[in-house]
């Protein structure tokens, strides 16, 4: 096997919690995360050395990728004397808060440990990943899951309930380290009922879902638009509307693909970028 093909999903907050403040300067988290079928495809081939390439965005393609830090580090831990080749196909808006890049490091992970048969479990994929960044375990293992710790406490929920997002991001991305700096300063008046959002994802029940879900994060990133977006997909229908991770991009729930294709229509009168998009219920996956 000289090279291998992998998808990796992007993902929404369903609920968003800071429970502290470790002396680092760390934020740790109580999150509800869903998978969605956005994906970023990244191809993988053997090489003597490590190189990024991508299509659809402007990235870094040195050190500083994700993807690019996945590869240095799955390397030092297998001791495996060999390089990689990676091209990313971006789909996922950047400084959006949906964890594109997290993505492409989840793939770059899963796929070395098939290219070069490293056979590292999928909780030996995830400690990897957390040291890469806090949403790569997420994307590792997709689906529906709360989410807690730095990123690498990760609980399975139930699936979450047939329905589709309306996903709108704004003409600017956010700086996730500043969104957490000015919640230290502002705080939040909103926080997430996780508990409630658990029981009713277990009893499938949507309309109990909805009021449960927030992101402490939604005022300190002030994003511009984001009580305009989240005002504009209430008033299209959404069951919900809020901020994923640091931001930008805000998303609604609807029940039906019809309700989120007529609310997407509206929203694209007033914002360029509009996806409707469904849950997805896997993770990184190789497809060739």
């Amino acid at each position: 096997m000289n090279s291998v093909i992998v998808s990796a999903p992007a993902k929404l907050n369903l609920t968003l919690d800071i429970t502290g403040i470790e002396p680092n300067g760390y934020h740790t988290m109580d999150m509800l995360m869903q998978a969605v079928n956005l994906t970023e495809r990244v191809t993988l081939a053997r090489a003597a050395d490590i190189c990024v390439t991508a299509t659809g965005a402007r990235l870094p393609m040195g050190p500083s990728n994700t993807a690019y830090k996945a590869a240095v580090l799955f390397f030092q831990e297998t001791g495996l004397l060999a390089g990689v080749h990676i091209h990313i196909e971006k789909k996922a808006p950047i400084r959006a808060g949906m964890a594109g890049g997290s993505a492409d490091a989840a793939a770059v992970l899963v796929g070395l440990n098939t290219l070069y048969s490293a056979e590292l479990s999928l909780a030996e994929l995830c400690t990897l990943g957390a040291a890469v960044g806090a949403d790569v375990p997420f994307a590792i293992c997709g689906g529906t899951a709360r989410v807690g710790g730095f990123g690498e406490k990760i609980t399975p929920l139930p699936a979450l309930m047939d329905c589709r997002f309306v996903v709108v991001m704004p003409g600017y991305g956010i700086s996730t380290p500043e969104a957490f700096a000015n919640y230290d300063q502002v705080g939040t008046d909103k926080r997430p009922n996780n508990e409630a959002a658990v029981a009713a994802l277990t009893a499938g029940d949507y309309d109990a879902l909805m009021p449960c879900l927030a992101n402490v994060l939604e005022k300190a990133s002030n994003g511009p638009d984001t009580e305009a977006i989240c005002n504009a997909l209430t008033q299209a229908g959404a069951g919900a509307a809020l901020m994923t991770g640091s931001g930008a991009a805000v998303y609604g729930i609807f029940k039906t693909e019809q309700a989120a294709q007529s609310a997407a229509s509206q929203l694209k009168k007033r914002w360029q970028k509009v996806w409707v998009l469904a849950p997805r219920a896997e993770g990184t996956k190789i497809e060739k």
